[in-house]
């Protein structure tokens, strides 16, 4: 029988452009957060790597095995469930912005491929992270000690199918780990997080990179731990820091009876694959 309470944290982490610089920080935030009481901790998108073209192929290539070895390590020595961010994960002459999940024994629980990659011409911006990247092709949602949990990356938030299927497979908590920018963060991130969990009453968790100023891609930061009723149970401003929430998984159910939203979806009018 799964332990329906725990502490969560997201570790909003600067990514410095020395890969062992960042390591290093990456193991110091989540010893620290597991030390706080923290039993899942999440890093941020690309936390390994600097957001921008011009570093993804150069770390792609120094293999993604590595900092896989580490996050491993770090869920294995702390005893933790790990929601690993994301990293370049190259595979023959493919490209992947993967999240690498691991269990309290350092066991891989899943990997996340990026499904909808961050294409976009908005005033100020434009960006085609397919450029780079093949987006992924699979709904991930694995087992904990905790229940079922789901996870996605960044722009996937924007996509309400994509977590309407991981909440009809079980999902409980959903994790994104993430990097709006200066444009969309403002305006969208906090409101996205909000919508998904009210939207099939889940546990959302946005753990964004901290803001890396002067830096050709700026991340908003603002990491945020939302209730199924749609509550900011956590968050903070775009430094380097960690947030924490206490998960109680009963909240689901409470929220699902009080307001059966999730309970009475149409299906036989309408469905998201199962």
């Amino acid at each position: 029988m799964s332990d329906s309470k725990f502490k969560l944290a997201a570790v909003q982490l600067r990514t410095e452009l020395d890969w062992e610089e960042t390591m290093e920080k990456a193991e110091r935030m989540i010893k620290e957060a597991a030390a706080d009481g923290a039993q899942v901790v999440a890093l941020p998108e690309m936390f390994s790597c600097p957001y921008d073209k011009r570093y993804f192929k150069t770390f792609a290539a120094m293999g993604h095995e590595e900092t896989a070895k580490h996050m491993s390590r770090w869920a294995r020595e702390n005893g933790i469930i790990l929601v690993g961010g994301s990293v370049p994960e190259s595979e023959a002459d493919k490209l992947y912005n993967t999240c690498f999940v691991f269990d309290e024994k350092g066991e891989q629980l899943a990997k996340h491929r990026k499904v909808h990659l961050f294409d976009v011409d908005i005033p100020g911006m434009r960006f085609k992270e397919s450029n780079n990247f093949v987006p992924g092709e699979d709904i991930t949602v694995f087992d904990t000690k905790f229940g079922k949990m789901g996870c996605a990356v960044c722009f996937d938030l924007r996509f309400p199918e994509l977590f309407r299927a991981m909440a009809v497979r079980g999902a409980e908590v959903i994790i994104v780990p993430a990097q709006f920018n200066m444009k969309t963060g403002p305006a969208h991130w906090e409101l996205s997080l909000r919508m998904r969990a009210v939207d099939n009453e889940v546990f959302m968790v946005g753990a964004s990179a901290a803001r890396f100023e002067g830096f050709n891609y700026e991340c908003w930061g603002h990491s945020a731990i939302v209730s199924p009723y749609g509550e900011v149970l956590s968050s903070c401003d775009e430094k380097e820091q960690i947030i924490y929430s206490d998960i109680d998984l009963n909240r689901v159910d409470e929220v699902r009876r009080q307001l059966p939203t999730f309970l009475n979806l149409r299906r036989d009018v309408y469905k998201v694959a199962d």
